[in-house]
């Protein structure tokens, strides 16, 4: 692999299944907008596709029907919808319509270059007639004026020479993807986009839509700059808008198109339909080649702080350029976003933000861009008085209980059992919180958002629990495993919700300790009885455990079901939450993803390392992986334990999940938690990077396959590099006070440099 394809994905398929892979591989977003890789020209009428465009935080609102309706149950859910469809262009060349299924397709590829932030297409073909010519398109979504979708098309003539036309389309008639068969994706087929007006101002086309039922406005605005002169056709109704362009050209001749493509939303803008316009005036002013170079010097700043460079390995490293990139395309940067399940590549979740982001993204942002983490961050706490009122709809009255899947705050999960119930969500989100305050030292911002989140979370455990036999237990609770759902103490929420507790006294305390506390203690009608409370529930709380098999029993009835029966399950069956009904499920130790695993990760001082040992040997050999959010996590606590080959196999899994299509459904759109997965794999385990409220550790390990691998960390006021290579481990300060690290659990002042023999 040469180093170019380190920075690159490529494809030269016309195949119809991997064409739905490829147009979420080939996807351009930047946290607001995303348009998937389809092709301008369209594909044959027996090809199916998933033509979809997304702005982050832009939904509809769909009904939601139950069978057996029951108190509590959701009657709506929010939904991702699909905008305006910008990216329609068919090519004529002396009539005959450009097509890479028609006539001789000579070369072709499609180039991803994540140095430079652009999706390219280069195709040397040849008519039916046999007139050649050669097209390269390229498409961005801008990072710097992130209501700009651009794509620019070029074509060079080999041996034609006459008229060529551009047919170029603006269509505002779209409708959501769906499959009945599927709970990953929507299941019903509803049209969410009705257009309101259709017009064109100083030669820009623009087409004004509504949400049917959240009344959200979308516009899209289309500008056209040919390279040459040009007759100019335009052609309207009610939904839609074609602009046909008819240009001369000569052979060895090119001729460009370029079309400027704005998005922008009622959400963010009070005035969109004017808003499109003066962006789109404003991004003219800016040469098309500076916008790319603007690009560049964007992700070139970017990959200075985030990449992550492993020497010797070049299709993980690939996978691991992927990763984050898509990571920086799915990031919501504003305060009306987050990221979504499958980021702003397709419709998978129905654009749902989930504990992903915390659990599994977050801690990317929190030590590369600590104002994007805190974006993040800010979305949770903006969405607590929604938590609050999720949490009165299930009974409780104190506290919040943020939803398990939503986009405006409220929740979106209609199978209960395996979403509304899994309640360490809120502990997840907590526990960002507190590492946040680790990493940055912020307390500001504990006082003015954290904390508040941390009391109202810890109220909800409290009114959820209850003291048995002097030990304080969680009931009737899904942990993150979905093949054991509604059970009584799960291992991971036990754990999380003492985090979660604990914490919320020691903000009350660190508050309290900086006369910062009597504000928002009164607000909230906080007393010292009530933390105390917190206290206690922290210190009582019940930690399954089985101290024959010296491991932690996922819950209290796990150990007692019998074990699926792996060797006979055909492996065409996976994932089995789509070949067997949940209750037959439920019934058997059997794991979707890591749960008792991943709490030993996250919170590994609760347990001694025999038995984070033998539990994760023992879970091993009932998880199934079905879940994306899961080998990153066998693969990190392998690494902790020592097990370099197993966390460099998952690890290879994780990087290479959607580039290899390895659960089969990247047609939906890519798996984000799976990116941050890469990272945290890196960082987390190979690293073995912690940090906790008694500073920063590294444990760092590496495969016998690479030479080396290194990268930067921003953690209070300081960049740190970590290079680490088969014979020693080398930390080198490059901006900051000195600091104090933990290596192998030996105490060190960073300084300077410092090495260290692995």
């Amino acid at each position: 692999m040469t180093e170019n394809l380190k920075w690159q994905i490529t494809s030269d398929s016309l195949d119809a299944s991997q064409l739905l892979v490829d147009e979420t591989l080939f996807h351009v977003a930047n946290g607001y907008i995303g348009v998937r890789g389809n092709f301008e020209e369209g594909y044959p009428n027996h090809y199916n596709t998933i033509r979809g465009a997304y702005i982050n935080g832009v939904y509809d609102i769909s009904e939601v029907k139950h069978g057996e309706k029951l108190h509590g149950f959701i009657d709506s859910k929010q939904k991702i919808i699909n905008i305006t469809d910008v990216q329609g262009i068919k090519l004529y060349i002396a009539g005959e319509k450009f097509s890479l299924f028609d006539g001789k397709v000579l070369n072709f590829k499609r180039i991803l270059d994540m140095r430079e932030g652009i999706y390219k297409r280069q195709i040397l073909w040849e008519s039916p007639k046999g007139h050649i010519i050669e097209i390269n398109i390229q498409r961005m979504a801008s990072f710097i004026k992130p209501e700009l979708f651009v794509i620019d098309y070029t074509v060079r003539s080999i041996n034609y020479e006459g008229e060529i036309v551009f047919v170029s389309t603006q269509k505002g008639d779209v409708f959501n993807y769906f499959d009945p068969t599927d709970p990953r994706v929507a299941g019903e087929l509803e049209k969410h986009l009705t257009v309101e007006t259709i017009d064109i101002q100083k030669d820009i086309g623009i087409i004004t839509s509504i949400t049917n039922k959240s009344h959200i406005r979308v516009t899209s605005a289309v500008k056209h700059v040919v390279s040459s002169q040009h007759e100019l056709e335009r052609i309207q109704d009610d939904k839609s808008s074609t602009t046909k362009i008819r240009l001369y050209i000569k052979a060895g001749q090119a001729q460009r198109l370029v079309k400027y493509c704005i998005f922008t939303d009622s959400v963010r803008f009070s005035d969109c339909h004017q808003a499109a316009i003066d962006k789109m005036e404003e991004v003219l002013e800016t040469p098309i080649e500076q916008l790319y170079q603007l690009q560049k010097v964007y992700l070139s700043a970017f990959w200075d702080k985030a990449d992550v460079v492993v020497n010797g390995d070049d299709r993980l490293q690939q996978g691991i350029h992927f990763s984050l990139f898509e990571l920086l395309q799915s990031v919501g940067k504003d305060q009306y976003s987050n990221i979504a399940a499958k980021g702003l590549s397709g419709e998978g979740y129905e654009g749902h933000y989930f504990w992903d982001t915390e659990i599994y993204m977050l801690p990317f942002f929190l030590l590369t861009d600590k104002a994007l983490a805190e974006n993040l961050l800010n979305y949770r706490y903006e969405k607590l008085e929604a938590a609050r009122e999720n949490a009165r709809i299930l009974g409780h009255k104190k506290g919040a209980l943020y939803p398990w899947r939503t986009i405006s705050g409220s929740e979106c999960s209609a199978y209960f059992p395996s979403g509304t119930a899994q309640y360490h969500i809120n502990a997840d989100i907590a526990y960002m919180f507190v590492q946040y305050y680790f990493v940055t030292g912020d307390l500001d911002f504990v006082e003015s958002k954290g904390a508040e989140v941390l009391f109202e979370t810890a109220r909800l455990w409290m009114d959820t629990g209850h003291y048995v036999e002097d030990s304080f237990r969680i009931d009737a609770v899904t942990g993150p495993d979905e093949y054991t759902c509604i059970v009584n103490n799960n291992y991971y929420t036990n754990c999380m919700a003492k985090y979660n507790l604990k914490w919320a006294v020691k903000f009350y305390e660190l508050l309290k300790e900086n006369n910062r506390i009597e504000h928002l203690a009164q607000k909230l009608g906080i007393t010292e009885e009530e933390v105390n409370e917190w206290q206690q529930a922290a210190e009582k709380m019940y930690l399954p455990y089985d101290e024959k098999l010296d491991i932690n029993p996922q819950d209290d009835s796990f150990l007692s079901k019998a074990i699926w029966d792996f060797e006979n399950t055909p492996k065409d069956q996976y994932p089995l939450l789509l070949h067997y009904h949940p209750l037959y499920i439920y019934r058997y130790q059997v794991c979707k993803q890591a749960d008792t695993v991943l709490a030993h990760f996250l919170l590994e001082d609760e347990q001694k390392l025999s038995t984070i040992k033998k539990s994760y040997e023992y879970y091993e050999k009932i998880t199934t992986h079905d879940s994306s959010l899961s080998t990153c996590i066998f693969s990190i606590v392998a690494a902790k334990l020592g097990e370099i080959r197993k966390a460099y196999d998952y690890f290879m899994q994780t990087t290479r999940l959607d580039l290899d299509n390895i659960h089969h459904n990247t047609k939906d759109g890519i798996h984000t938690a799976n990116m941050g997965g890469t990272y945290m794999g890196m960082v987390y385990g190979f690293a073995g990077l912690r940090i906790k409220e008694s500073g920063i550790f590294f444990n760092p390990v590496i495969p016998e396959q690479w030479k080396s691998y290194e990268f930067k960390i921003c953690y209070q006021g300081r960049m740190i590099k970590i290079h680490v290579n088969q014979e020693q481990s080398h930390y080198t300060l490059l901006e900051g006070k000195e600091l104090k690290i933990h290596v192998y659990d030996q105490e060190y002042i960073l300084n300077d440099d410092i090495i260290i023999k692995i």
